[in-house]
């Protein structure tokens, strides 16, 4: 039986303190353990996206990090986009019919959040090359990027100046 490990991080903007076991990953944590059911499971390799999460403002999936290397760190699920709306990329995914069964479509949202954070006015090219790593098998990918640089244009018009935000390399 392995040592349970006691972690506090700030998920989703506010601190959270969890015990876990060392091998527990963070998507398990984030699903069994907080709750936090919006964040998928897909392949369980990393190679979907279904499961991104953005770990210190860096989207990573989190079938592949380890709980216990949340310690310390800030990390934002689709449950914390939504600020009592909407934020404008579920809105523009919703009226572009940018989703069907929903499994990928979490991870799709933080990768895009991503993007616009780094970016807040990408090129077409930029946004597919930067959602890549997200698998959809039933939406198909036209109706996200229409989302994607939709919502880019909505948060434009709300802050035509954005700052674009510090990540660490």
């Amino acid at each position: 039986m392995s040592r349970k490990v006691a972690v506090e991080a700030v998920i989703n903007g506010a601190p959270q303190a969890f015990v876990c076991e060392p091998r527990q990953t963070l998507l398990e944590v984030l699903r069994e353990g907080l709750g936090l059911t919006g964040t998928k499971e897909g392949c369980g390799n990393g190679n979907c996206g279904a499961c991104c999460v953005l770990l210190d403002g860096r989207p990573v999936p989190s079938c592949l990090v380890l709980a216990v290397e949340a310690a310390g760190r800030d990390i934002l699920t689709v449950e914390g986009l939504a600020e009592g709306e909407l934020h404008p990329l579920q809105q523009a995914f919703l009226e572009h019919g940018a989703l069907q069964c929903g499994i990928c479509t979490p991870g799709f949202l933080i990768a895009a959040k991503a993007l616009l954070d780094k970016n807040p006015q990408p090129a077409e090219q930029e946004a597919r090359a930067w959602l890549a790593g997200n698998l959809c098998r039933c939406t198909g990918y036209d109706k996200i990027i229409r989302a994607v640089l939709d919502a880019a244009g909505r948060l434009r018009s709300v802050d035509p100046n954005p700052k674009e935000e510090a990540h660490p390399a």
